[in-house]
């Protein structure tokens, strides 16, 4: 328990905690809420309900405070030396017995470029590139397509140039509730002077309402849309021949698949109008300059690797890359998700995306760390999971809470009571807390100083506003002490401004970044070393893998892995405004909670009444994985056929339904299409 009371606050320009915008936040002292500053990217001091509600749990008195280890079944205090004795004994004999890829790292999303970059150090210090971040679930799929066909899986282009925009494509994607302040200081202006937003999600919702055109798509169908579009732009004339000619190639291969798309067939496929589907391609395809936005809704499929090639073609037909105003931007979801994957925290890549399997690489890393990395991918979040108590003897999980955010929950809870040995190092004791041998108390956002990269590639500085509550630590301490304890290397850093030098020292796209230098702005990668400046807009001359061309992918579609029965509906998950990720702190805010308690289950009428649902009944929501009971809330912003929940919520926990079958590429899994059946309780309205 913490007493708030009892700690001291001073105000300082840091990074709110929440999505991938990165605005700027400091301690309000009279209020002790959070109050912006004019920011890079936040530049009138703008934010939103979750940033304004980011110091309710800094002095929350579920703060864990003291170690905890496992006695007799029971999490008992213990000391940190206590504590950390446990984890060395245990991952030594692990690795001892059956070597370091018997353990796993779960680096964390919402923490800071510099400890992310020291857990990845220690794993694979250890031996193991066993080392994944939440991304894995969010955005593998989105930066897997963009890797392989334009070298870098971020944002094209930057907030700013893209209000030059004709037209705006957003695709899976909720900006308004999502990243509200994007929407509403970026992006909706633009629409106000004129830009056109197409919006393709299955839902209508805040983003719908801007929307020139909305196309519901039917979930799992995205590739048929995307297809059909560019049938159509090559069948109207809509492409930039001169750009194909000199930056595209595989165009005549292209132009012969596209050639036997239907687009009246593929559009009755992905459940929207041909007339609206024609409608969108021509928007997109006449506008000078158009962008496009992308999210979960395309990235979180078993399929979602060719969902996101199938839109990376209509950018390369239209030539809709390399200037302002265009590009394909994911929206990331987490405060430092891009930045958890910069600096190496991935299986299959070292700091700057270096592959693992490069000697090169792996030389140039070793010269800087004194120890090689190992030179063959490790497993990714899910796979590590899937092994618990087999392969996976031992686990460190650092600011995550995958017993609520992996699919198919059930699953993941049998496999966290298999596991020999797991550690948890986190600011609350969390359903995963509940199941691991020791726990760390870490430290806040509020807490602490380092980096974290947004989602337009800015890196910006985090500063403490708050002292640690009782013998809590600093997360950049407890790695280098994690390091210390189980490596034979020197973790002995002075702060975070050491690690980041070292970070620019192994990754070519940090390299000419000064911790420093960044002050209350920001710096953006790529920034090369020697370089004045990042690149803002990327791919103008060449692609950052360094070709000038880029080619077209045929992509044939992909069912859904679940199979639909006449008495079954589809269920689709994402956010809303005033929740993030697994709720473990905005469940915690009384702010929050008053604005959105619990979930519901949003149904279509036609849908309720083929169920007997009246609106408010609560409801049973189930399938072969799980059963879970919300609330109804009867409503036509959702397809027929269709039914959405969020996934912030232990309870009603909605990845119980969800299946695990992974990308064969990104081994992302399929959260965005699962076959349920609704049925009323009977059971009192809760």
């Amino acid at each position: 328990m913490t007493d708030s009371s009892d700690r001291s606050f001073q105000s300082r320009p840091t990074i709110c905690p929440f999505c991938g915008v990165g605005c700027g936040i400091e301690y309000a002292p009279k209020s002790g809420k959070a109050t912006g500053w004019m920011a890079p990217v936040n530049k009138r001091g703008e934010i939103c309900p979750k940033g304004a509600a980011a110091f309710d749990v800094v002095g929350h008195e579920e703060r864990l405070t003291e170690p905890l280890v496992r006695e007799n079944g029971r999490l008992v205090t213990a000391s940190w030396d206590e504590a950390f004795a446990r984890i060395s004994d245990a991952f030594s004999g692990i690795v001892a017995e059956n070597g370091a890829d018997a353990l796993a790292f779960f680096a964390s999303s919402n923490c800071t470029n510099e400890e992310n970059y020291l857990l990845q150090k220690v794993a694979r210090a250890l031996g193991t590139n066993n080392v994944d971040n939440c991304a894995r679930l969010c955005h593998s799929s989105t930066v897997a397509a963009m890797q392989n066909r334009f070298g870098a899986g971020a944002m094209t282009n930057t907030l700013e140039d893209l209000s030059d925009a004709d037209v705006f494509l957003v695709m899976g994607a909720n900006p308004a509730e999502q990243h509200p302040i994007i929407f509403r200081s970026y992006l909706l202006p633009a629409i106000r002077d004129g830009t056109d937003l197409i919006h393709v999600d299955p839902r209508a919702n805040d983003t719908t309402e801007a929307a020139t055109l909305h196309l519901p798509v039917r979930p799992g169908y995205d590739i048929p849309l995307l297809n059909a579009m560019a049938a159509v732009l090559l069948e109207e004339g809509l492409v930039d021949e001169s750009f194909l000619d000199d930056r595209v190639t595989a165009v005549e291969q292209f132009r012969a698949f596209v050639g036997s798309v239907d687009v009246a067939e593929n559009a009755t496929l992905a459940g929207v109008p041909t007339d609206n589907l024609r409608e969108a391609a021509q928007l997109y395809g006449e506008a000078d300059r158009a962008a496009i936005f992308t999210g979960m809704g395309m990235s979180q499929h078993h399929c979602g690797t060719d969902n996101v090639h199938a839109l990376l073609n209509l950018a390369l037909l239209t030539g809709n890359l390399g200037k302002r105003g265009v590009g394909v931007n994911p929206l990331r979801g987490q405060n430092n998700v891009q930045g958890a994957g910069d600096v190496g925290a991935l299986p299959d890549v070292l700091p700057g995306y270096q592959l693992v399997i490069d000697d090169e690489a792996r030389q140039r890393v070793a010269e800087e760390w004194g120890v090689e990395p190992p030179p063959t991918p490790g497993l990714t979040e899910v796979e590590m999971t899937h092994r618990f108590g087999e392969e996976i003897r031992g686990a460190y999980v650092f600011g995550e809470n995958p017993v609520i955010t992996e699919p198919n929950a059930n699953r993941v809870a049998d496999a966290f009571e298999d596991i020999e040995f797991l550690v948890v190092h986190d600011i609350f004791r969390t359903e995963t807390a509940e199941y691991a041998d020791v726990v760390l108390p870490g430290s806040s956002w509020a807490e602490k100083a380092g980096t974290v990269t947004n989602t337009d590639r800015q890196v910006m500085r985090m500063r403490p506003n708050a002292d640690l509550p009782g013998d809590a630590r600093r997360d950049q301490g407890i790695v280098r002490e994690l390091g210390a304890r189980v490596t034979d290397l020197d973790f002995d850093y002075e702060g975070p401004a050491e690690v980041f030098d070292e970070l620019t020292r192994v990754s070519p796209i940090y390299a000419g970044i000064r911790y420093d230098t960044i002050g209350t702005d920001s710096l953006r990668w790529p920034f090369p070393k020697g370089a004045s400046s990042g690149v803002g807009v990327l791919h103008a001359d060449e692609f950052a893998s360094g070709n000038e061309t880029a080619e077209l992918r045929s992509v044939e579609h992909v069912d859904p892995v679940d199979s639909v029965a006449d008495d079954e509906l589809v269920l689709t998950t994402g956010r809303v405004l005033q929740h993030f990720n697994s709720g473990a702190v905005t469940r915690r805010s009384g702010t929050l909670m008053r604005m959105r308690g619990e979930d519901v289950l949003q149904i279509h009428p036609e849908d309720a009444s083929d169920c007997g649902v009246n609106d408010g009944e609560l409801v049973r929501v189930e399938n072969d994985r799980g059963e879970v009971s919300v609330q109804a809330e009867v409503t036509p912003a959702i397809r027929q056929g269709t039914v959405f929940m969020t996934f912030h919520y232990a309870d009603p926990l909605v990845n119980v339904l969800t299946p695990d079958e992974l990308d064969p590429v990104a081994r992302i899994p399929e959260y965005k299409h699962a076959a349920i059946r609704v049925t009323v309780t009977g059971d009192a309205r809760r």
